[in-house]
């Protein structure tokens, strides 16, 4: 079984898989940020336990949703994830759909979930770079970002 794969399955255990209908459109910036979110904490070839809670309390709080629909983003956002051909997919939504701030917070989620397992990996480094230059975020505020985000997990350490 593949990393998606068993993701996917404890993502459908939370949230009963496709049983209901998707509630979150297709072209829902919020499905392109989670997407890129679950790719985030994917990308090392492993999704931690830590990086599995942070990903959802990110979510949650970010789009001030409940548990449900959490788990239901995070799942349509699994699916579109492994659906995608490249990082430009998620970015040239997310481009249209939020204003500087927006993007420069979704960098910062990004660092949220790569510091949740307390390490991070050459892969988690170099996408968050290459999404912050599809973003427009300078690597200037990229690397303030990360060095806040490493700050307060310490902090939580």
């Amino acid at each position: 079984m593949s990393m998606f794969e068993s993701f996917r399955k404890l993502i459908g255990e939370f949230g009963e898989g496709d049983k209901h209908p998707h509630h979150f459109d297709e072209d829902d910036y919020r499905v392109a940020a989670a997407a890129l979110l679950v790719h985030t904490a994917a990308i090392d070839g492993n999704i931690s336990d830590a990086e599995r809670v942070k990903l959802h309390d990110v979510i949650k709080q970010r789009f001030n949703l409940d548990d449900a629909a959490t788990d239901e983003l995070v799942a349509e956002a699994t699916e579109v994830e492994e659906q995608a051909v490249d990082l430009y997919h998620f970015t040239a939504r997310l481009n249209r759909s939020l204003d500087e701030q927006g993007r420069v917070r979704l960098v910062e989620m990004m660092w949220q979930i790569v510091y949740a397992d307390g390490k991070v990996t050459e892969f988690e480094d170099n996408l968050v770079w290459r999404a912050a230059d599809l973003l427009g975020v300078s690597g200037h505020e990229r690397i303030a970002l990360r060095k806040r985000v490493a700050g307060q997990e310490d902090e939580t350490a």
